[in-house]
């Protein structure tokens, strides 16, 4: 099977061009996903080979967006609805919360909801504060939902296809940084071969394998993760990454294999540090591997402040990997 590198942006969009072909039920809904091909271009073409049945545009509404795709999940359809960015979805959250995450429950599996939310997410670019946000563990605060976010393009290719032929709903959260950045991704030319590629729900992964720390990351968080891993190894140390993938469910079994192994953990996500991913993970390590902990477990996020503005400030505010490192030599 050949392999090539592939932009996330375009393993996303091949991904959700071959579950359309595969499943007549799949159709894609959003603001500007059909003539505008979609504001990130993940939708590119789609309307000219599907059409508008299966490539809507709506109107600028979130809540109708997020209501109307769990109408249609209901019916026996399998929606995926885009938000033109994480923040919009606030605006839907009681289409996401209280009824996407809920229905099966209330009717005890009477209906299901095969639904997949689609959002950009991330801080950066000088977006200001309303546009850049990573509130990922906000919505996986919620039972009922499943929340995913890939941290390179073969995972997400894999993810997403995973998502859409699931049976319950999915808040699939895309980085923007990590849009444009390539990974290697086979050519898988038959449906037996994209099946291959499948990623499961609630399973992680090791990115890098290590001794002496281990990074606990996911989406962007994975990359700072990677990038502070190389250069801890030119210091001798040598960290484990941990992409987690998923954030509902979590795959704390593969932390704590980790964990077991190295004793440390330094955990990194892009998201604020208060009520958070961070404080959830850390808070799992000590209640259920205290005995193995040599050190305390250290948390790299973004400052606790609404985004700034100036370019200069907003790097200051964010993650990176140089705060990665300093993090790990605290402790080890």
């Amino acid at each position: 099977m050949a392999v090539r590198n592939v932009a996330m942006r375009e393993a996303i969009r091949r991904a959700l061009h071959e579950e359309m072909l595969r499943d007549e039920a799949v159709f894609v809904m959003g603001e500007e996903v059909a003539y505008w091909q979609g504001t990130h271009r993940v939708t590119r073409g789609f309307l000219e080979e599907f059409g508008e049945r299966r490539v809507r545009d709506t109107p600028i509404s979130e809540m109708a967006i997020g209501g109307v795709a769990v109408g249609a999940a209901m019916a026996g359809l399998r929606p995926v609805a885009e938000f033109m960015t994480i923040n919009f979805a606030f605006l839907a959250l009681d289409a996401i919360v209280n009824h996407a995450a809920k229905v099966r429950y209330f009717f005890d599996g009477m209906f299901k909801v095969p639904l997949v939310y689609r959002a950009a997410s991330g801080w950066g670019n000088q977006a200001t504060a309303s546009h850049s946000h990573a509130p990922e563990p906000i919505f996986a605060h919620f039972p009922g939902i499943y929340v995913g976010c890939p941290s390179n393009a073969l995972d997400a290719y894999g993810m997403l296809k995973t998502a859409i032929r699931d049976d319950n709903p999915v808040l699939f959260s895309e980085s923007i940084a990590l849009y444009p950045k390539p990974s290697p991704l086979p050519d898988a030319s038959d449906e037996a071969a994209q099946d291959d590629l499948l990623v499961p729900i609630g399973k992680g992964d090791i990115k890098r394998a290590g001794t002496d720390v281990t990074l606990v990351a996911y989406a962007r968080g994975v990359d700072w993760s990677l990038q502070a891993a190389r250069a801890l190894a030119r210091d001798g140390i040598e960290a484990e990454v941990v992409d987690l993938r998923w954030l509902r469910p979590l795959d704390m079994a593969l932390v704590y294999k980790s964990f077991k192994k190295t004793n440390r953990c330094v955990i990194v996500e892009e998201s604020l540090p208060m009520y958070s991913f961070g404080s959830e993970i850390a808070a799992l390590l000590q209640e259920n591997m205290f005995d193995y902990m040599d050190a305390p477990i250290k948390r790299v996020a973004a400052e606790d402040v609404p985004l700034p503005y100036s370019k200069e400030i907003e790097l200051l505010a964010l993650p990176n990997a140089q705060k990665v490192v300093d993090a790990v030599k605290e402790i080890v």
